[in-house]
Protein backbone atom coordinates (compact mmCIF):
# COMPACT_ATOMS: atom_id res chain seq x y z
CA UNK A 1 0.00 0.00 0.00
CA UNK A 2 1.48 2.98 -0.97
CA UNK A 3 2.27 5.54 1.96
CA UNK A 4 0.04 8.92 1.77
CA UNK A 5 -0.71 11.43 4.41
CA UNK A 6 -2.64 13.42 2.16
CA UNK A 7 -5.24 11.33 1.46
CA UNK A 8 -8.56 11.72 2.14
CA UNK A 9 -10.01 8.20 1.56
CA UNK A 10 -12.68 6.84 4.03
CA UNK A 11 -13.46 10.68 4.91
CA UNK A 12 -17.06 12.27 3.86
CA UNK A 13 -17.14 16.25 3.27
CA UNK A 14 -18.98 18.71 2.77
CA UNK A 15 -18.02 21.15 0.29
CA UNK A 16 -20.46 24.27 -0.09
CA UNK A 17 -20.00 26.79 -2.88
CA UNK A 18 -19.32 23.79 -4.89
CA UNK A 19 -21.21 24.72 -8.15
CA UNK A 20 -18.44 27.03 -9.72
CA UNK A 21 -14.48 27.97 -9.17
CA UNK A 22 -12.90 27.74 -6.10
CA UNK A 23 -15.54 25.26 -4.43
CA UNK A 24 -15.70 23.44 -7.79
CA UNK A 25 -12.17 22.61 -8.13
CA UNK A 26 -12.00 21.21 -4.34
CA UNK A 27 -14.81 19.03 -4.57
CA UNK A 28 -13.19 17.61 -8.14
CA UNK A 29 -9.50 17.07 -5.96
CA UNK A 30 -11.26 15.98 -2.80
CA UNK A 31 -13.00 13.01 -4.87
CA UNK A 32 -9.94 12.29 -6.40
CA UNK A 33 -8.30 11.88 -3.30
CA UNK A 34 -10.51 9.08 -2.00
CA UNK A 35 -13.54 11.30 -0.20
CA UNK A 36 -17.02 11.33 -0.25
CA UNK A 37 -18.54 13.88 -1.12
CA UNK A 38 -21.79 16.19 -0.32
CA UNK A 39 -21.63 19.01 -2.57
CA UNK A 40 -24.38 22.52 -2.04
CA UNK A 41 -24.97 25.24 -3.73
CA UNK A 42 -27.52 27.75 -4.88
CA UNK A 43 -27.24 27.22 -8.67
CA UNK A 44 -28.47 23.62 -9.11
CA UNK A 45 -27.65 23.05 -13.09
CA UNK A 46 -23.93 24.23 -12.13
CA UNK A 47 -24.03 21.78 -9.52
CA UNK A 48 -25.19 19.48 -11.15
CA UNK A 49 -22.67 19.57 -13.86
CA UNK A 50 -19.89 19.20 -10.84
CA UNK A 51 -21.40 15.99 -9.70
CA UNK A 52 -21.00 15.00 -13.29
CA UNK A 53 -17.44 15.60 -13.13
CA UNK A 54 -17.06 13.36 -10.29
CA UNK A 55 -19.51 11.04 -10.49
CA UNK A 56 -22.52 10.48 -9.10
CA UNK A 57 -22.43 6.54 -7.58
CA UNK A 58 -20.28 7.78 -4.44
CA UNK A 59 -20.81 11.53 -4.22
CA UNK A 60 -24.22 13.55 -3.47
CA UNK A 61 -25.42 17.63 -4.18
CA UNK A 62 -27.84 19.36 -2.76
CA UNK A 63 -29.24 22.50 -3.83
CA UNK A 64 -29.32 25.34 -1.37
CA UNK A 65 -29.54 29.05 -0.11
CA UNK A 66 -27.33 28.82 2.70
CA UNK A 67 -28.35 32.61 3.25
CA UNK A 68 -31.57 31.78 4.14
CA UNK A 69 -32.56 29.65 7.00
CA UNK A 70 -34.88 27.30 5.10
CA UNK A 71 -31.75 26.69 3.02
CA UNK A 72 -29.55 25.82 6.12
CA UNK A 73 -32.18 23.44 7.43
CA UNK A 74 -32.95 22.19 4.26
CA UNK A 75 -28.97 20.81 3.84
CA UNK A 76 -28.23 19.70 7.40
CA UNK A 77 -31.36 17.85 7.51
CA UNK A 78 -29.87 15.91 4.63
CA UNK A 79 -26.06 15.59 5.76
CA UNK A 80 -24.63 12.63 7.59
CA UNK A 81 -21.61 12.75 9.87
CA UNK A 82 -19.28 14.81 8.67
CA UNK A 83 -14.89 14.24 8.41
CA UNK A 84 -14.76 17.35 6.94
CA UNK A 85 -16.27 20.72 5.85
CA UNK A 86 -15.36 23.29 3.23
CA UNK A 87 -17.01 26.36 3.18
CA UNK A 88 -16.04 27.88 -0.26
CA UNK A 89 -19.40 29.74 -0.61
CA UNK A 90 -19.16 33.68 -1.36
CA UNK A 91 -19.33 36.72 -3.33
CA UNK A 92 -17.56 39.45 -4.29
CA UNK A 93 -18.94 43.28 -4.98
CA UNK A 94 -16.63 46.51 -5.51
CA UNK A 95 -18.08 49.83 -4.35
CA UNK A 96 -16.78 52.71 -2.87
CA UNK A 97 -17.25 54.35 0.62
CA UNK A 98 -19.74 56.63 -0.63
CA UNK A 99 -21.48 54.12 -2.64
CA UNK A 100 -22.27 51.41 0.28
CA UNK A 101 -25.93 51.03 1.00
CA UNK A 102 -27.25 49.23 3.64
CA UNK A 103 -29.13 46.23 1.33
CA UNK A 104 -25.41 46.12 -0.19
CA UNK A 105 -23.57 45.63 2.81
CA UNK A 106 -26.01 43.11 4.22
CA UNK A 107 -26.11 41.12 0.93
CA UNK A 108 -22.57 40.64 0.74
CA UNK A 109 -21.92 39.70 4.84
CA UNK A 110 -24.84 37.59 4.95
CA UNK A 111 -23.83 35.54 1.74
CA UNK A 112 -19.99 35.74 2.96
CA UNK A 113 -20.01 35.43 6.63
CA UNK A 114 -22.86 34.98 8.37
CA UNK A 115 -24.22 31.80 5.70
CA UNK A 116 -21.36 30.21 6.89
CA UNK A 117 -21.33 31.07 10.79
CA UNK A 118 -24.81 30.00 10.74
CA UNK A 119 -24.36 26.74 8.76
CA UNK A 120 -21.12 25.73 11.38
CA UNK A 121 -23.34 26.38 14.01
CA UNK A 122 -26.00 24.19 12.84
CA UNK A 123 -23.40 21.48 11.99
CA UNK A 124 -22.08 21.29 15.65
CA UNK A 125 -25.43 21.52 17.22
CA UNK A 126 -26.75 18.84 15.82
CA UNK A 127 -23.42 16.78 16.25
CA UNK A 128 -22.69 16.21 12.98
CA UNK A 129 -18.85 16.44 13.33
CA UNK A 130 -16.98 13.70 13.84
CA UNK A 131 -13.86 14.02 16.66
CA UNK A 132 -10.97 15.23 15.21
CA UNK A 133 -13.28 16.85 11.56
CA UNK A 134 -11.71 19.43 10.03
CA UNK A 135 -13.26 22.88 9.19
CA UNK A 136 -11.44 25.01 6.48
CA UNK A 137 -12.80 28.32 5.39
CA UNK A 138 -11.58 30.13 1.76
CA UNK A 139 -10.75 33.40 2.91
CA UNK A 140 -9.20 35.96 1.44
CA UNK A 141 -6.26 38.29 1.08
CA UNK A 142 -8.26 41.41 1.06
CA UNK A 143 -9.40 40.05 4.83
CA UNK A 144 -5.82 42.30 5.61
CA UNK A 145 -4.76 43.84 2.09
CA UNK A 146 -6.61 47.00 1.13
CA UNK A 147 -7.68 47.68 -2.58
CA UNK A 148 -10.16 50.38 -4.02
CA UNK A 149 -13.75 49.25 -3.77
CA UNK A 150 -13.29 46.56 -1.67
CA UNK A 151 -14.19 47.71 1.77
CA UNK A 152 -17.40 45.03 1.96
CA UNK A 153 -15.09 42.26 0.75
CA UNK A 154 -12.34 42.91 3.18
CA UNK A 155 -14.80 43.45 6.52
CA UNK A 156 -16.23 40.10 5.46
CA UNK A 157 -13.43 38.02 4.91
CA UNK A 158 -12.04 39.74 8.26
CA UNK A 159 -14.66 38.13 9.65
CA UNK A 160 -14.43 35.00 8.29
CA UNK A 161 -10.71 34.86 9.80
CA UNK A 162 -11.72 35.94 13.57
CA UNK A 163 -14.56 33.51 13.51
CA UNK A 164 -12.38 31.12 12.46
CA UNK A 165 -10.02 31.31 15.01
CA UNK A 166 -12.50 31.62 17.70
CA UNK A 167 -13.83 28.41 17.02
CA UNK A 168 -10.82 26.84 16.47
CA UNK A 169 -10.04 27.60 19.94
CA UNK A 170 -13.79 26.95 21.46
CA UNK A 171 -13.53 23.05 19.92
CA UNK A 172 -9.99 22.71 20.37
CA UNK A 173 -11.05 20.33 23.39
CA UNK A 174 -13.08 18.20 21.04
CA UNK A 175 -10.09 17.69 18.35
CA UNK A 176 -11.84 19.68 15.73
CA UNK A 177 -9.69 21.75 13.79
CA UNK A 178 -10.50 25.39 11.87
CA UNK A 179 -8.39 26.76 9.55
CA UNK A 180 -8.38 29.72 6.70
CA UNK A 181 -7.38 29.55 3.35
CA UNK A 182 -6.73 32.93 1.65
CA UNK A 183 -5.87 33.24 -1.75
CA UNK A 184 -4.82 36.54 -3.81
CA UNK A 185 -6.06 36.53 -6.90
CA UNK A 186 -7.38 33.11 -8.81
CA UNK A 187 -8.04 33.25 -12.17
CA UNK A 188 -11.48 31.54 -13.12
CA UNK A 189 -14.10 31.87 -15.48
CA UNK A 190 -15.53 34.01 -13.43
CA UNK A 191 -12.45 36.35 -13.52
CA UNK A 192 -14.07 39.94 -15.30
CA UNK A 193 -11.48 42.30 -15.69
CA UNK A 194 -9.80 42.62 -18.99
CA UNK A 195 -7.03 41.12 -20.40
CA UNK A 196 -4.86 44.48 -20.46
CA UNK A 197 -5.92 45.13 -16.61
CA UNK A 198 -4.88 41.41 -15.20
CA UNK A 199 -1.22 41.56 -17.82
CA UNK A 200 -0.38 45.34 -15.39
CA UNK A 201 -2.10 43.44 -12.22
CA UNK A 202 -0.02 40.65 -12.69
CA UNK A 203 3.41 42.70 -12.35
CA UNK A 204 2.37 43.08 -8.66
CA UNK A 205 2.83 39.39 -7.90
CA UNK A 206 6.27 38.13 -7.28
CA UNK A 207 5.89 34.81 -9.06
CA UNK A 208 4.97 36.21 -12.00
CA UNK A 209 0.99 35.49 -12.20
CA UNK A 210 -2.38 34.29 -10.93
CA UNK A 211 -3.27 31.26 -9.29
CA UNK A 212 -5.03 28.03 -10.39
CA UNK A 213 -8.46 27.18 -8.63
CA UNK A 214 -6.70 23.45 -8.53
CA UNK A 215 -3.64 25.39 -6.40
CA UNK A 216 -6.33 26.51 -3.78
CA UNK A 217 -7.97 22.62 -3.77
CA UNK A 218 -4.40 21.31 -3.07
CA UNK A 219 -4.21 23.65 0.50
CA UNK A 220 -7.87 22.51 0.89
CA UNK A 221 -6.95 19.01 0.98
CA UNK A 222 -3.78 19.44 2.97
CA UNK A 223 -5.66 20.82 6.03
CA UNK A 224 -8.87 18.12 5.47
CA UNK A 225 -6.33 15.45 5.48
CA UNK A 226 -4.77 13.98 8.65
CA UNK A 227 -1.23 15.32 7.97
CA UNK A 228 -2.82 18.96 9.99
CA UNK A 229 -4.00 17.03 13.11
CA UNK A 230 -2.06 19.59 14.99
CA UNK A 231 -2.68 22.18 13.08
CA UNK A 232 -5.69 24.78 13.79
CA UNK A 233 -6.72 28.43 13.97
CA UNK A 234 -4.26 29.18 11.30
CA UNK A 235 -4.63 31.03 7.92
CA UNK A 236 -2.76 30.11 5.33
CA UNK A 237 -1.73 32.69 2.85
CA UNK A 238 -1.24 31.57 -1.28
CA UNK A 239 -0.96 34.72 -3.19
CA UNK A 240 2.20 34.14 -5.53
CA UNK A 241 4.41 36.66 -3.12
CA UNK A 242 1.65 39.42 -3.48
CA UNK A 243 1.59 40.13 0.34
CA UNK A 244 5.70 40.29 0.59
CA UNK A 245 5.39 43.50 -0.92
Amino acid sequence: MDYNPFSLQGKTILVTGASSGIGREIAIHAAKSGSSLILTGRNTERLNETLKIIGADKHKAISADLSTREGINKLIHALPVLDGVVQSAGISKRLPLKFISEKSLDELMRINFTAPALLTRAIYKQKLLRDEASIVFISSIASSFASLGSIMYMASKGAVNSFMKGIAFELATTGIRANSIQPGMIKTHLTTISDEAIQKDIQNYPLGRYGQPEEVAYAAIYLLSDATQWMTGSILTIDGGLTLR
